[in-house]
Protein backbone atom coordinates (compact mmCIF):
# COMPACT_ATOMS: atom_id res chain seq x y z
CA UNK A 1 0.00 0.00 0.00
CA UNK A 2 2.50 2.34 0.82
CA UNK A 3 4.77 1.24 -2.10
CA UNK A 4 1.56 2.20 -4.15
CA UNK A 5 1.62 5.69 -2.54
CA UNK A 6 4.82 6.34 -3.14
CA UNK A 7 4.79 5.19 -7.16
CA UNK A 8 1.75 7.62 -7.48
CA UNK A 9 3.39 10.41 -5.90
CA UNK A 10 6.60 9.95 -7.63
CA UNK A 11 4.25 9.72 -11.07
CA UNK A 12 3.01 13.00 -9.92
CA UNK A 13 6.12 14.39 -9.11
CA UNK A 14 7.66 13.38 -12.42
CA UNK A 15 4.45 14.45 -14.74
CA UNK A 16 4.80 18.19 -12.80
CA UNK A 17 9.08 18.59 -13.39
CA UNK A 18 8.46 17.36 -17.44
CA UNK A 19 6.11 20.50 -17.76
CA UNK A 20 8.12 22.61 -16.08
CA UNK A 21 10.91 21.80 -18.24
CA UNK A 22 9.24 21.70 -21.37
CA UNK A 23 7.76 24.80 -20.66
CA UNK A 24 11.26 26.69 -19.63
CA UNK A 25 12.26 25.04 -23.08
CA UNK A 26 9.72 26.39 -24.80
CA UNK A 27 10.44 30.04 -22.84
CA UNK A 28 13.90 29.69 -23.75
CA UNK A 29 13.19 29.09 -27.02
CA UNK A 30 11.46 32.32 -27.72
CA UNK A 31 14.16 34.25 -25.71
CA UNK A 32 16.74 32.95 -27.54
CA UNK A 33 15.22 33.93 -31.42
CA UNK A 34 14.35 37.44 -30.11
CA UNK A 35 17.79 37.56 -28.79
CA UNK A 36 19.90 36.28 -32.60
CA UNK A 37 20.85 39.18 -34.55
CA UNK A 38 20.78 39.35 -38.11
CA UNK A 39 23.89 39.25 -40.07
CA UNK A 40 23.74 40.06 -43.61
CA UNK A 41 24.76 36.93 -46.29
CA UNK A 42 28.83 37.36 -48.04
CA UNK A 43 28.29 38.44 -50.94
CA UNK A 44 31.52 37.95 -53.28
CA UNK A 45 32.21 40.32 -56.50
CA UNK A 46 31.20 38.78 -59.74
CA UNK A 47 34.19 37.26 -61.56
CA UNK A 48 35.62 39.15 -64.63
CA UNK A 49 37.61 37.72 -67.60
CA UNK A 50 40.72 38.90 -65.70
CA UNK A 51 39.91 36.19 -63.21
CA UNK A 52 41.05 33.81 -65.93
CA UNK A 53 44.32 34.72 -67.72
CA UNK A 54 44.79 31.64 -68.27
CA UNK A 55 42.06 30.38 -70.19
CA UNK A 56 41.13 34.07 -71.86
CA UNK A 57 44.41 33.90 -73.75
CA UNK A 58 44.31 31.01 -75.11
CA UNK A 59 40.73 31.18 -76.41
CA UNK A 60 41.59 34.88 -77.82
CA UNK A 61 45.03 33.55 -79.74
CA UNK A 62 43.17 29.78 -80.83
CA UNK A 63 40.00 32.27 -82.05
CA UNK A 64 41.65 34.08 -84.19
CA UNK A 65 44.62 32.51 -85.32
CA UNK A 66 44.43 28.46 -84.97
CA UNK A 67 44.08 26.94 -88.84
CA UNK A 68 40.96 25.06 -87.87
CA UNK A 69 38.81 27.62 -86.00
CA UNK A 70 36.13 27.33 -88.11
CA UNK A 71 35.85 23.28 -87.02
CA UNK A 72 35.53 24.08 -83.80
CA UNK A 73 32.29 25.23 -81.94
CA UNK A 74 33.34 26.67 -79.16
CA UNK A 75 36.17 28.68 -81.13
CA UNK A 76 33.33 30.23 -83.32
CA UNK A 77 33.07 34.05 -83.23
CA UNK A 78 29.49 33.69 -82.32
CA UNK A 79 29.70 31.16 -79.35
CA UNK A 80 28.70 33.34 -76.47
CA UNK A 81 26.02 36.33 -76.84
CA UNK A 82 27.40 38.28 -73.48
CA UNK A 83 30.54 38.28 -71.21
CA UNK A 84 29.13 37.09 -68.82
CA UNK A 85 28.28 33.63 -70.58
CA UNK A 86 31.90 33.96 -71.98
CA UNK A 87 33.44 33.97 -68.55
CA UNK A 88 31.04 31.79 -67.14
CA UNK A 89 32.65 28.99 -69.81
CA UNK A 90 36.35 30.07 -68.80
CA UNK A 91 35.54 28.98 -64.87
CA UNK A 92 34.13 25.90 -66.03
CA UNK A 93 38.07 24.90 -67.30
CA UNK A 94 40.32 25.38 -64.76
CA UNK A 95 42.95 22.74 -66.16
CA UNK A 96 44.71 25.07 -68.67
CA UNK A 97 46.36 21.91 -70.40
CA UNK A 98 42.60 19.77 -70.66
CA UNK A 99 40.90 23.03 -71.74
CA UNK A 100 43.86 23.57 -74.56
CA UNK A 101 43.73 19.38 -76.32
CA UNK A 102 39.67 19.43 -75.18
CA UNK A 103 37.57 22.32 -75.67
CA UNK A 104 40.13 24.18 -78.30
CA UNK A 105 42.26 22.20 -80.68
CA UNK A 106 40.09 20.15 -83.22
CA UNK A 107 40.63 16.30 -83.63
CA UNK A 108 43.64 16.63 -81.59
CA UNK A 109 45.34 13.07 -81.46
CA UNK A 110 45.50 13.27 -77.80
CA UNK A 111 41.70 12.81 -77.66
CA UNK A 112 40.99 10.40 -80.65
CA UNK A 113 44.43 9.21 -80.85
CA UNK A 114 46.78 8.74 -83.95
CA UNK A 115 44.29 7.44 -86.52
CA UNK A 116 41.47 9.17 -86.35
CA UNK A 117 43.10 12.83 -85.29
CA UNK A 118 43.46 15.91 -87.55
CA UNK A 119 45.80 17.94 -85.93
CA UNK A 120 48.70 15.98 -84.55
CA UNK A 121 50.94 18.54 -83.46
CA UNK A 122 49.76 21.48 -81.58
CA UNK A 123 50.86 21.38 -78.39
CA UNK A 124 51.80 24.17 -75.21
CA UNK A 125 54.00 24.26 -72.08
CA UNK A 126 53.47 25.59 -68.67
CA UNK A 127 56.66 27.64 -68.58
CA UNK A 128 57.43 29.85 -72.24
CA UNK A 129 61.28 29.71 -70.96
CA UNK A 130 61.77 26.22 -71.23
CA UNK A 131 59.74 25.90 -74.50
CA UNK A 132 61.56 29.18 -76.15
CA UNK A 133 64.97 27.87 -74.84
CA UNK A 134 64.91 24.57 -76.63
CA UNK A 135 64.02 26.09 -79.77
CA UNK A 136 67.74 27.42 -79.55
CA UNK A 137 69.50 24.05 -79.02
CA UNK A 138 68.94 24.15 -75.20
CA UNK A 139 67.56 21.73 -73.33
CA UNK A 140 67.62 19.63 -70.22
CA UNK A 141 69.21 15.92 -71.41
CA UNK A 142 71.72 13.39 -70.92
CA UNK A 143 72.65 13.66 -74.71
CA UNK A 144 70.88 9.64 -75.67
CA UNK A 145 69.80 10.17 -79.10
CA UNK A 146 67.82 6.65 -79.59
CA UNK A 147 64.82 5.13 -81.74
CA UNK A 148 62.54 2.48 -80.17
CA UNK A 149 61.31 -0.31 -82.25
CA UNK A 150 58.66 -3.13 -81.67
CA UNK A 151 59.74 -6.63 -81.50
CA UNK A 152 58.10 -8.70 -84.30
CA UNK A 153 54.32 -9.42 -83.39
CA UNK A 154 54.82 -8.45 -79.49
CA UNK A 155 54.25 -5.60 -77.33
CA UNK A 156 57.75 -5.53 -76.48
CA UNK A 157 60.21 -2.64 -77.26
CA UNK A 158 63.77 -2.25 -77.79
CA UNK A 159 65.60 0.40 -78.18
CA UNK A 160 68.68 1.26 -80.20
CA UNK A 161 71.35 4.46 -80.14
CA UNK A 162 71.65 6.71 -83.32
CA UNK A 163 73.96 8.75 -82.12
CA UNK A 164 75.54 10.58 -78.73
CA UNK A 165 75.21 14.47 -78.60
CA UNK A 166 79.20 15.56 -77.99
CA UNK A 167 79.88 16.69 -74.59
CA UNK A 168 76.83 15.86 -72.87
CA UNK A 169 76.75 12.92 -70.03
CA UNK A 170 76.03 10.37 -72.33
CA UNK A 171 79.44 11.32 -74.47
CA UNK A 172 81.36 9.66 -70.71
CA UNK A 173 79.69 6.80 -70.99
CA UNK A 174 80.26 3.30 -72.84
CA UNK A 175 77.62 3.76 -75.26
CA UNK A 176 77.58 4.27 -78.47
CA UNK A 177 75.64 4.09 -82.06
CA UNK A 178 74.27 1.16 -82.64
CA UNK A 179 74.28 -0.15 -79.10
CA UNK A 180 70.56 -2.28 -78.00
CA UNK A 181 68.56 -1.71 -74.85
CA UNK A 182 65.34 -4.21 -73.62
CA UNK A 183 64.96 -2.56 -70.19
CA UNK A 184 65.21 0.41 -67.74
CA UNK A 185 65.48 0.28 -64.12
CA UNK A 186 65.36 -3.59 -64.55
CA UNK A 187 62.08 -3.48 -65.68
CA UNK A 188 61.42 -5.12 -69.82
CA UNK A 189 60.12 -2.27 -72.17
CA UNK A 190 57.10 -2.89 -73.83
CA UNK A 191 54.34 -0.10 -75.52
CA UNK A 192 52.78 0.87 -72.09
CA UNK A 193 55.52 1.86 -70.26
CA UNK A 194 58.37 2.96 -72.41
CA UNK A 195 57.17 6.39 -71.92
CA UNK A 196 57.01 6.39 -68.81
CA UNK A 197 60.54 5.01 -68.10
CA UNK A 198 62.39 6.95 -70.59
CA UNK A 199 60.37 10.49 -70.54
CA UNK A 200 59.26 10.76 -67.30
CA UNK A 201 60.27 13.11 -64.87
CA UNK A 202 62.88 11.25 -63.44
CA UNK A 203 66.41 12.96 -64.13
CA UNK A 204 68.26 9.79 -64.02
CA UNK A 205 67.58 6.46 -65.44
CA UNK A 206 69.92 2.94 -66.19
CA UNK A 207 69.57 0.96 -69.29
CA UNK A 208 69.55 -2.84 -69.42
CA UNK A 209 71.69 -3.35 -72.86
CA UNK A 210 71.04 -6.16 -75.43
CA UNK A 211 73.14 -7.54 -78.25
CA UNK A 212 71.94 -9.49 -81.18
CA UNK A 213 72.47 -12.98 -80.86
CA UNK A 214 71.78 -15.68 -83.82
CA UNK A 215 69.21 -13.05 -85.68
CA UNK A 216 67.67 -12.86 -81.88
CA UNK A 217 67.78 -9.52 -79.42
CA UNK A 218 68.63 -10.79 -76.07
CA UNK A 219 69.69 -9.29 -72.71
CA UNK A 220 73.62 -9.21 -72.21
CA UNK A 221 74.24 -8.21 -68.52
CA UNK A 222 75.10 -4.75 -69.49
CA UNK A 223 73.85 -1.57 -67.61
CA UNK A 224 74.71 1.79 -68.61
CA UNK A 225 73.82 4.50 -66.17
CA UNK A 226 72.62 8.12 -67.42
CA UNK A 227 71.82 11.53 -65.79
CA UNK A 228 69.95 14.42 -67.59
CA UNK A 229 71.78 17.38 -67.52
CA UNK A 230 70.17 21.05 -67.91
CA UNK A 231 70.93 23.64 -70.61
CA UNK A 232 72.91 21.00 -72.77
CA UNK A 233 73.69 22.62 -76.16
CA UNK A 234 73.23 20.57 -79.63
CA UNK A 235 74.85 21.79 -82.64
CA UNK A 236 72.39 21.00 -85.31
CA UNK A 237 75.57 20.31 -87.77
CA UNK A 238 76.38 16.71 -86.20
CA UNK A 239 78.33 16.07 -89.28
CA UNK A 240 79.88 17.92 -92.57
CA UNK A 241 82.79 16.64 -95.11
CA UNK A 242 83.83 16.20 -98.27
CA UNK A 243 83.58 12.45 -99.70
CA UNK A 244 85.82 11.23 -102.67
CA UNK A 245 83.76 8.54 -104.07
CA UNK A 246 83.80 6.83 -107.15
CA UNK A 247 85.41 9.72 -108.85
CA UNK A 248 82.84 12.33 -107.60
CA UNK A 249 83.46 14.86 -104.75
CA UNK A 250 80.43 14.83 -103.04
CA UNK A 251 79.12 17.17 -99.83
CA UNK A 252 77.90 15.67 -96.93
CA UNK A 253 75.69 17.39 -94.14
CA UNK A 254 74.29 15.88 -91.43
CA UNK A 255 72.35 18.43 -90.16
CA UNK A 256 69.67 17.18 -87.65
CA UNK A 257 67.08 20.57 -86.44
CA UNK A 258 66.66 23.81 -88.06
CA UNK A 259 68.29 25.86 -85.05
CA UNK A 260 68.29 29.50 -86.01
CA UNK A 261 71.79 30.10 -83.68
CA UNK A 262 74.01 28.03 -86.28
CA UNK A 263 72.69 29.58 -88.99
CA UNK A 264 76.24 31.14 -89.92
CA UNK A 265 77.69 27.73 -89.06
CA UNK A 266 75.10 26.37 -91.72
CA UNK A 267 75.90 29.23 -94.21
CA UNK A 268 79.79 28.73 -93.45
CA UNK A 269 79.79 24.59 -94.02
CA UNK A 270 78.13 25.51 -97.88
CA UNK A 271 81.28 28.08 -98.14
CA UNK A 272 83.40 24.89 -97.96
CA UNK A 273 81.41 22.66 -100.27
CA UNK A 274 81.51 25.71 -102.56
CA UNK A 275 85.43 26.07 -101.72
CA UNK A 276 86.18 22.52 -102.15
CA UNK A 277 84.34 22.53 -105.80
CA UNK A 278 81.65 19.37 -104.77
CA UNK A 279 80.26 17.70 -107.74
CA UNK A 280 77.12 16.61 -105.40
CA UNK A 281 75.43 16.99 -102.05
CA UNK A 282 73.96 14.63 -99.60
CA UNK A 283 72.10 16.43 -97.09
CA UNK A 284 70.92 13.83 -94.42
CA UNK A 285 67.67 14.97 -92.67
CA UNK A 286 67.16 11.38 -91.47
CA UNK A 287 66.79 12.51 -87.71
CA UNK A 288 65.62 15.99 -88.43
CA UNK A 289 62.35 16.41 -86.55
CA UNK A 290 62.02 20.42 -88.16
CA UNK A 291 62.69 24.01 -87.12
CA UNK A 292 62.49 27.77 -87.86
CA UNK A 293 61.32 28.54 -91.56
CA UNK A 294 64.01 31.02 -91.98
CA UNK A 295 66.50 28.37 -91.62
CA UNK A 296 65.32 26.00 -94.27
CA UNK A 297 64.62 28.94 -96.13
CA UNK A 298 68.43 29.76 -96.20
CA UNK A 299 69.76 25.98 -96.81
CA UNK A 300 67.44 25.88 -100.00
CA UNK A 301 68.53 28.63 -101.41
CA UNK A 302 71.93 27.48 -100.88
CA UNK A 303 71.22 24.51 -102.74
CA UNK A 304 69.62 26.28 -105.47
CA UNK A 305 70.62 29.42 -105.44
CA UNK A 306 70.13 32.95 -104.48
CA UNK A 307 67.32 34.10 -107.18
CA UNK A 308 65.21 36.29 -104.92
CA UNK A 309 62.71 37.04 -107.55
CA UNK A 310 61.67 32.72 -107.39
CA UNK A 311 58.81 31.69 -104.84
CA UNK A 312 60.01 29.48 -102.60
CA UNK A 313 56.76 29.29 -99.99
CA UNK A 314 53.37 30.54 -99.56
CA UNK A 315 51.88 30.37 -96.01
CA UNK A 316 48.14 29.65 -96.25
CA UNK A 317 45.98 30.81 -92.85
CA UNK A 318 42.57 29.88 -91.87
CA UNK A 319 39.93 32.26 -93.94
CA UNK A 320 39.83 35.08 -90.85
CA UNK A 321 43.44 35.59 -91.54
CA UNK A 322 44.14 34.74 -95.02
CA UNK A 323 41.25 37.43 -95.91
CA UNK A 324 43.03 40.65 -94.45
CA UNK A 325 46.45 39.24 -96.86
CA UNK A 326 47.31 42.30 -99.89
CA UNK A 327 48.67 40.66 -102.83
CA UNK A 328 52.26 38.34 -102.51
CA UNK A 329 51.85 39.03 -98.48
CA UNK A 330 52.22 35.39 -96.77
CA UNK A 331 54.96 34.58 -99.68
CA UNK A 332 58.44 34.02 -99.32
CA UNK A 333 61.29 34.00 -101.80
CA UNK A 334 64.68 32.42 -102.28
CA UNK A 335 67.33 34.77 -100.07
CA UNK A 336 70.50 36.06 -100.86
CA UNK A 337 71.64 37.23 -97.06
CA UNK A 338 71.14 35.17 -93.76
CA UNK A 339 68.58 36.69 -91.22
CA UNK A 340 72.28 38.26 -90.10
CA UNK A 341 72.89 39.72 -93.21
CA UNK A 342 75.62 37.52 -94.34
CA UNK A 343 75.93 36.80 -97.96
CA UNK A 344 74.33 33.29 -98.58
CA UNK A 345 77.21 30.75 -99.68
CA UNK A 346 75.25 29.19 -102.77
CA UNK A 347 75.92 26.34 -104.79
CA UNK A 348 73.35 26.54 -107.72
CA UNK A 349 73.24 23.03 -108.06
CA UNK A 350 70.31 21.36 -110.12
CA UNK A 351 70.05 17.91 -107.98
CA UNK A 352 70.37 17.40 -104.68
CA UNK A 353 70.03 14.13 -102.47
CA UNK A 354 68.10 13.77 -99.42
CA UNK A 355 68.46 11.18 -96.73
CA UNK A 356 64.91 10.96 -95.13
CA UNK A 357 63.17 8.40 -92.41
CA UNK A 358 60.26 8.27 -90.30
CA UNK A 359 61.56 10.93 -88.08
CA UNK A 360 62.21 13.29 -90.44
CA UNK A 361 59.68 16.39 -90.24
CA UNK A 362 58.51 20.09 -90.91
CA UNK A 363 61.12 21.99 -91.99
CA UNK A 364 62.63 19.37 -93.26
CA UNK A 365 59.80 18.57 -95.25
CA UNK A 366 59.14 21.80 -96.28
CA UNK A 367 63.33 22.13 -97.99
CA UNK A 368 62.34 18.75 -100.18
CA UNK A 369 58.61 20.46 -101.42
CA UNK A 370 59.96 24.08 -102.26
CA UNK A 371 62.78 22.99 -104.08
CA UNK A 372 60.85 19.82 -106.09
CA UNK A 373 59.78 22.62 -108.63
CA UNK A 374 63.16 23.99 -109.06
CA UNK A 375 65.53 20.71 -109.01
CA UNK A 376 65.70 17.04 -109.20
CA UNK A 377 65.19 16.17 -105.46
CA UNK A 378 66.66 12.83 -104.78
CA UNK A 379 64.98 11.15 -101.68
CA UNK A 380 66.49 8.08 -100.22
CA UNK A 381 65.56 6.20 -96.79
CA UNK A 382 61.87 5.75 -95.65
CA UNK A 383 59.08 7.71 -95.73
CA UNK A 384 58.82 11.21 -94.12
CA UNK A 385 56.22 12.26 -91.25
CA UNK A 386 53.74 14.02 -93.24
CA UNK A 387 54.36 17.06 -90.90
CA UNK A 388 53.05 19.78 -93.23
CA UNK A 389 51.74 22.64 -91.24
CA UNK A 390 53.74 25.46 -89.44
CA UNK A 391 52.89 27.25 -85.92
CA UNK A 392 53.85 30.23 -84.15
CA UNK A 393 54.57 30.67 -80.13
CA UNK A 394 51.82 32.50 -78.30
CA UNK A 395 52.25 34.05 -74.48
CA UNK A 396 50.44 36.49 -72.50
CA UNK A 397 51.25 39.77 -74.12
CA UNK A 398 48.24 41.16 -75.39
CA UNK A 399 50.20 44.44 -76.60
CA UNK A 400 52.29 42.13 -78.80
CA UNK A 401 49.26 40.07 -80.26
CA UNK A 402 50.06 37.10 -77.79
CA UNK A 403 53.22 36.56 -80.10
CA UNK A 404 56.38 35.93 -78.05
CA UNK A 405 59.36 38.40 -78.78
CA UNK A 406 62.17 37.89 -76.88
CA UNK A 407 62.69 41.42 -76.55
CA UNK A 408 59.33 41.47 -74.65
CA UNK A 409 59.62 39.31 -72.04
CA UNK A 410 58.74 42.11 -69.08
CA UNK A 411 55.69 42.47 -70.78
CA UNK A 412 54.61 39.28 -70.61
CA UNK A 413 51.86 39.00 -67.78
CA UNK A 414 53.75 37.43 -64.67
CA UNK A 415 50.89 35.62 -63.28
CA UNK A 416 50.12 33.29 -66.80
CA UNK A 417 53.35 31.68 -67.89
CA UNK A 418 51.71 28.93 -69.99
CA UNK A 419 52.89 28.93 -73.93
CA UNK A 420 50.53 27.46 -77.10
CA UNK A 421 52.07 26.19 -79.85
CA UNK A 422 49.30 25.80 -81.99
CA UNK A 423 48.94 25.03 -85.64
CA UNK A 424 48.28 28.14 -87.99
CA UNK A 425 48.72 26.85 -91.38
CA UNK A 426 50.62 25.15 -94.13
CA UNK A 427 53.00 25.99 -96.33
CA UNK A 428 52.86 25.78 -100.28
CA UNK A 429 55.36 25.35 -102.74
CA UNK A 430 55.46 27.42 -106.13
CA UNK A 431 53.00 24.56 -107.54
CA UNK A 432 50.15 25.37 -104.91
CA UNK A 433 51.24 21.76 -103.73
CA UNK A 434 51.20 21.31 -100.08
CA UNK A 435 49.01 17.71 -99.41
CA UNK A 436 51.64 14.97 -97.74
CA UNK A 437 50.24 14.52 -94.26
CA UNK A 438 50.94 11.50 -95.48
CA UNK A 439 54.72 12.01 -95.60
CA UNK A 440 57.18 12.52 -98.66
CA UNK A 441 58.02 8.67 -100.36
CA UNK A 442 61.53 8.20 -100.88
CA UNK A 443 63.02 7.75 -104.82
CA UNK A 444 64.93 4.96 -103.40
CA UNK A 445 63.90 3.18 -100.62
CA UNK A 446 66.00 1.31 -97.28
CA UNK A 447 65.39 1.20 -93.88
CA UNK A 448 67.59 1.69 -91.09
CA UNK A 449 69.04 -2.23 -90.31
CA UNK A 450 69.40 -2.92 -86.46
CA UNK A 451 71.98 -5.51 -87.58
CA UNK A 452 73.88 -2.91 -88.79
CA UNK A 453 73.38 0.61 -88.31
CA UNK A 454 76.90 2.16 -89.57
CA UNK A 455 79.22 4.57 -88.29
CA UNK A 456 77.61 7.66 -89.57
CA UNK A 457 79.32 10.11 -92.13
CA UNK A 458 81.56 6.81 -93.00
CA UNK A 459 80.80 5.55 -96.71
CA UNK A 460 80.13 2.34 -95.28
CA UNK A 461 77.14 3.38 -93.54
CA UNK A 462 74.32 1.50 -95.55
CA UNK A 463 72.20 4.68 -96.37
CA UNK A 464 75.32 7.07 -96.93
CA UNK A 465 76.80 3.92 -99.12
CA UNK A 466 73.53 3.65 -101.19
CA UNK A 467 73.30 7.50 -101.59
CA UNK A 468 76.70 7.44 -102.61
CA UNK A 469 75.84 4.55 -104.96
CA UNK A 470 73.15 6.29 -106.55
CA UNK A 471 75.62 8.93 -107.70
CA UNK A 472 77.65 6.73 -109.36
CA UNK A 473 74.61 4.59 -110.73
CA UNK A 474 76.28 1.52 -109.06
CA UNK A 475 73.41 0.79 -106.94
CA UNK A 476 72.25 -2.71 -108.83
CA UNK A 477 75.77 -4.01 -107.23
CA UNK A 478 75.08 -3.89 -103.56
CA UNK A 479 72.38 -5.67 -101.93
CA UNK A 480 70.92 -3.04 -99.25
CA UNK A 481 67.69 -5.15 -98.46
CA UNK A 482 68.06 -4.80 -94.36
CA UNK A 483 68.10 -7.86 -92.01
CA UNK A 484 66.61 -6.26 -89.05
CA UNK A 485 64.76 -3.05 -90.17
CA UNK A 486 63.12 -0.37 -87.48
CA UNK A 487 59.61 -0.55 -87.28
CA UNK A 488 60.09 2.81 -85.45
CA UNK A 489 57.17 3.58 -82.88
CA UNK A 490 59.23 6.77 -81.29
CA UNK A 491 62.49 8.39 -80.67
CA UNK A 492 64.13 10.19 -77.95
CA UNK A 493 62.98 13.30 -80.20
CA UNK A 494 59.68 13.48 -78.92
CA UNK A 495 60.68 15.55 -76.45
CA UNK A 496 62.49 18.33 -78.02
CA UNK A 497 60.90 21.91 -78.59
CA UNK A 498 62.03 21.60 -82.23
CA UNK A 499 60.51 18.30 -83.13
CA UNK A 500 58.03 18.45 -85.39
CA UNK A 501 57.92 22.13 -85.74
CA UNK A 502 57.62 23.77 -88.49
CA UNK A 503 58.28 27.41 -86.62
CA UNK A 504 57.28 30.21 -89.01
CA UNK A 505 59.31 33.00 -86.33
CA UNK A 506 61.28 36.25 -88.15
CA UNK A 507 59.13 34.61 -91.65
CA UNK A 508 55.61 36.31 -91.03
CA UNK A 509 53.66 37.77 -88.25
CA UNK A 510 49.99 38.17 -89.09
CA UNK A 511 48.30 41.24 -86.43
CA UNK A 512 45.57 40.56 -83.94
CA UNK A 513 43.39 42.54 -84.61
CA UNK A 514 41.88 45.38 -82.09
Amino acid sequence: MILKKMWSVNKIITLTLLMVFFSCDTDNSIDTEEEIEEVDPIVEDPKTIEDYPVQNFMWTAMNYFYFWQADVDDLQDTRFSTEEEYIQYLSENSNPEDFFYNELCYNHYQNVGDAAATDRFSYLSDNYKDLVAGFSGISKSNGLEFGLSRFFDSDDVFGYVRYIVPNSNAATKDIKRGDLFTGVNGQTLNIYNYYDLLFGDADSYTLNMAEIDNNVITSNNVSVSLTKEENLQENPILIKKVIEHNGFKTGYLMYNSFIANYDEQLNDAFGEFNTQNIDNLILDFRYNGGGRVSSAIQIASSVYGTQTDQLFLKARYNNKIQSTFNEGEGENNFIDITIDGSEINALNLNKVYIITSGSTASASELVINGLEPYIDVVQIGTTTVGKNEFSLTFVDDLENGYFYSSEREDNINPDNQWAIQPLLGRNENVDGFSDYTTGLLPDYELAEDIANLGVLGETTEPLLELTLNTIAGTTSKRNFTPNYPVDLISSSTILKPMNNLMLMDGVLTPTLPK
